[in-house]
């Protein structure tokens, strides 16, 4: 039998429980040795897509969002440290952590996933985001991101200022959230 088993996670760059989850969900395929058999895809979320260019203070964001006080963000925090550090992740929250837009980064992976290479960009920018503190929104980071899993930066890159490009990726979120996906992972 040749047919893999597809997965579709639906997730953000910008999520700390999607990577919590991917970690969990490629530690159970690894323990398993079923890695030839899977066929992952990941799917658009944006957490935040009304935010604005210059992103916005993770701690008043959540806070407005959520209604979490610092105590509870501090708490979550060092648990979701503690999960990625258990999974071979390092979360480094910092006091001037921006959320961020990420509809570009979400085109970025849709070219990825044409050039096989999806999940590499993926992690590299999950990895820029929440271990090196990088701006995720930012094009230049994008760019170099792109160039570290090996694609095509030029080309991918024009994708950005595409308009089919971004009613994909909107078309394809409008797709998830009509079979009932209200949040992420998924």
């Amino acid at each position: 039998m040749t047919d893999k088993i597809k997965i579709d996670v639906v997730s953000d760059v910008v999520c700390p429980w999607c990577i919590i989850g991917y970690k969990r969900l490629e530690k159970a395929i690894s323990e398993l040795g079923i890695e030839d058999k899977i066929e992952l895809e990941w799917q658009p979320f944006e957490l935040n897509p009304l935010m604005p260019e210059e992103g916005e203070n993770v701690r008043e964001h959540i806070a407005n969002k959520y209604g979490a006080s610092p105590e509870d963000q501090k708490q979550s925090q060092e648990r979701l440290s503690q999960f990625g550090e258990e999974l071979g992740f390092n979360f480094d929250y910092f006091e001037d952590m921006k959320i961020v837009n990420t509809r570009d980064a979400h085109v970025l992976l849709d070219y990825a996933n044409e050039q096989g290479k999806q999940t590499e960009l993926n992690m590299r920018l999950i990895e820029s985001y929440f271990s090196e503190r990088k701006d995720v929104s930012d094009r230049e980071v994008l760019e170099k991101a792109l160039k570290e899993v090996g694609l095509n930066a030029d080309e991918a890159m024009k994708r950005l200022d595409e308009d089919d490009a971004r009613y994909k990726v909107a078309s394809q979120e409008n797709y998830w959230q009509s079979l009932g996906v209200s949040s992420v992972p998924t």
